[in-house]
């Protein structure tokens, strides 16, 4: 690493909560106002303001329009991959209530990082995948088997499309709940992509949760892929 590359500046970024509350919401790879990340980080309006405008001067988030309304996401899939990695070296947070404990168990069994699928279904599907023979293992980071390309083909993912873009076909992503990998890159992004327009995932209240639904199983199926229960 190079001597002038300045970490400490991104973790000055991520090291106010309020900060990290917003960067947590914006991991399900939506675009958020400036109210909603507010209401998430627990601040006002006027606060979340400047603390976007910190976010945005670090290049995490990048921001847009949506009428006369300003939006903001994260600046793209390096930045959380960068920040779900370091979720895995982050301490666990005890639950400070019920509420928290739900939001918590909802979180590990499914939700979305960022593009693609995490927590125990990520893990689980992902398992499923390269025992299926669909894809090669963690340290080849996922890629695809050519009968694995077939297969994904077949429920309406364009490998070759995928190939020809400029982000990383399939990459390992270490899932800061389960301590384990899973799929992540545009073959993830375009998995997570397939189920949601085939009705095959409900977003439930938790920010990022999500739920397995029939359609999705069904998808799944078609994989040859039977994830167990997350």
């Amino acid at each position: 690493m190079e001597a002038n590359v300045d970490l400490a500046a991104v973790g000055r970024l991520i090291a106010s909560p309020a900060r990290a509350a917003m960067l947590d919401a914006l991991f399900d790879g939506r675009s958020w106002s400036v109210g909603d990340l507010a209401a998430a980080a627990g601040v006002a309006p006027s606060t979340a303001s400047e603390h976007l405008r910190l976010l945005l001067a670090g290049g995490l988030v990048v921001d847009g329009r949506d009428g006369r309304h300003h939006r903001f996401r994260l600046r793209g899939p390096d930045v959380a991959e960068a920040l779900e990695l370091l979720g895995t070296l982050a301490p666990a947070a005890p639950p400070s209530g019920l509420k928290q404990a739900t939001r918590n168990g909802a979180l590990h069994a499914a939700r979305t990082c960022y593009d693609h699928l995490a927590g125990r279904l990520g893990v689980a599907v992902t398992d499923a995948l390269v025992e299926r023979g669909h894809l090669l293992g963690p340290e080849q980071d996922f890629a695809p088997t050519p009968g694995g390309e077939r297969a994904f083909e077949r429920i309406g993912v364009d490998v070759a499309a995928l190939r020809r873009a400029r982000r990383p076909l399939a990459r390992a992503c270490l899932d800061w709940s389960e301590r384990r990998p899973h799929l992540a890159g545009a073959l993830g992004a375009a998995l997570l992509a397939r189920l949601e327009a085939a009705g095959g995932l409900e977003r439930l209240p938790t920010p990022r949760a999500v739920r397995l639904l029939a359609p999705g199983e069904a998808l799944l199926h078609r994989l040859g892929v039977v994830p167990a229960a997350p």
